[in-house]
C-alpha cells in the first residue's frame, strides 16, 4: 500500500518521527537533530508522556507519538484480564493526551479512539496492539492526505520565483507544500525564522526545504523587519497549535511579533491547519508555560548569571485582524468566517 509519507524529506517520515515496535517507541529526538541523529527509545507509556513534555518531539510530532504510546500502553498490560486492560488504557489515553495542555484536545481524538478499538478488539478476541498500530498507521495516511489539500492550497498564493517566511517548525504542511510546489512547477525561496529557544526554525524547517533542494536563508529572530524590508518577503505563513473558532490562533511564541511586522510592511500572513470545533474564542486556548530554565540555557551551556530570571510561554495568540487568511483542507478562510468551516458535517483526525 502507497503510503502518505511517500517523497517526504527525513523529519516527516513516520518511522522518523515516532515507531511502536516489540514493546517499544522510538522516538526521533528533534531537540538535537540535525547535529545529531538520536532517537530515544521509551519501554513504558508514561516515558512517551515525558518525552512529548520534553520537546523530544513537538509540532505534529505528538500526534504520531501519543498513538503509538497507546500501543506499548496496550503491550505493558498484554497479560491482565480484559477488564484490567481497558481500564490502564483508559488512564494512558488521558496521561498522553495530557501530555502538553495547549493541545491536549488534540491528543485526545486520538488516544481516547484508541483505547475504544483495543477495548472492541478485546471483546472481539483479536489483538489490541495490532488494532491501535493499524489505527494509527491509518490516521497518518489521512493526517497527511488532508494536509496535502491544505499544502496544495497554500501552494496557489505563493508567487513564482517569490520569497516566504516561516516560523517555528510546520511539520506535515512544510513536506506537503513542496511536494505541492514541485508538481507545479512552482519554485520560491524561503527564509526561516530561527524560533528561539529551541530553534527549530533553524535545525528543522530549514533542514526540510533545504534537503527538498529549495533556496534557504536562516535569519534570527530580531531580523525579520530587516528581512521584511530588504528581502523581498512576499508572505509569511506559519501553522497554528491551535485555531479558534473565532479567528484567533496559538502558534510558537513570537509569531504575534512577525505578524504585526508583516501588517505594518504589507505583508499577507497565511496560518495554515484545521479550526478546532471544539475551541470558539481565544478564551479556549490554554498557553503552556514552560521551565523558564529552558530559556536561560541551550544544550547545557548557561547563557546568563545564576541569579537572573526568565520566563517561557510557549505559545502566543495572534487576533484575526492580523491573519490575512486561514488555510484549511476546505479553502481558504477570511479568519472572522472561521465557523463557517463547521457548516457541513466534517470529521477530522489528527
Amino acid at each position: 500500500m502507497k503510503r502518505m509519507d511517500e517523497g517526504m524529506p527525513f523529519l516527516l517520515r513516520y518511522e522518523n518521527v515516532a515507531w511502536y515496535e516489540n514493546g517499544k517507541v522510538r522516538i526521533l529526538d528533534r531537540r538535537v537533530f540535525p547535529t545529531e541523529v538520536r532517537f530515544v527509545e521509551c519501554d513504558d507509556y508514561h516515558g512517551v508522556v515525558q518525552a512529548i513534555a520534553d520537546m523530544v518531539t513537538q509540532s505534529a510530532g505528538p500526534y504520531t507519538a501519543v498513538g503509538m504510546g497507546m500501543a506499548l500502553a496496550a503491550w505493558q498490560v498484554r497479560d491482565k484480564g480484559a477488564a484490567e486492560q481497558e481500564a490502564f488504557l483508559a488512564q494512558a489515553a488521558y496521561d498522553l493526551a495530557h501530555a502538553r495542555p495547549t493541545t491536549a484536545n488534540r491528543y485526545g481524538q486520538i488516544t481516547y479512539r484508541c483505547a475504544d478499538l483495543a477495548k472492541q478488539a478485546l471483546a472481539a478476541g483479536r489483538d489490541p496492539i495490532g488494532a491501535i498500530v493499524d489505527s494509527v498507521l491509518e490516521s497518518l495516511d489521512r493526517r497527511y492526505s488532508t494536509m496535502q489539500i491544505v499544502g496544495d492550497n497554500l501552494a496557489d498564493l505563493i508567487p513564482a520565483g517569490g520569497t516566504i517566511l516561516t516560523q517555528c517548525f510546520g511539520e506535515t504542511i512544510i513536506g506537503t507544500v513542496m511536494r505541492a510546489a514541485r508538481k507545479k512547477n512552482l519554485d520560491f525561496k524561503v527564509f526561516c525564522a530561527e524560533t528561539r529557544p529551541y530553534l527549530q526554525g533553524a535545525r528543522l524547517t530549514s533542514s526540510c526545504f533545504a534537503e527538498m533542494g529549495f533556496d534557504t536563508t536562516v535569519i534570527t529572530d530580531n531580523m525579520v523587519a530587516y528581512a521584511m524590508e530588504r528581502e523581498g518577503i512576499g508572505l509569511f505563513t506559519s501553522a497554528a497549535d491551535s485555531i479558534a473558532r473565532d479567528g484567533h490562533i496559538a502558534n510558537k511564541i513570537g509569531t504575534l511579533q512577525i505578524a504585526i511586522l508583516a501588517k505594518y510592511y504589507g505583508i499577507p500572513y497565511y496560518v495554515t491547519g484545521i479550526p478546532d470545533k471544539d475551541k470558539l474564542t481565544r478564551d479556549d486556548i490554554v498557553i503552556e508555560m514552560r521551565d523558564p530554565s529552558q530559556v536561560l540555557n541551550y544544550r547545557g551551556i548557561p547563557n546568563t548569571l545564576p541569579q537572573v530570571k526568565a520566563i517561557y510561554p510557549s505559545f502566543d495568540i495572534v487576533p484575526p485582524h492580523l491573519i490575512s487568511g486561514a488555510v484549511t483542507d476546505k479553502g481558504v478562510y477570511v479568519p472572522y468566517m472561521l465557523d463557517h468551516y463547521f457548516d457541513s458535517d466534517v470529521k477530522t483526525f489528527y
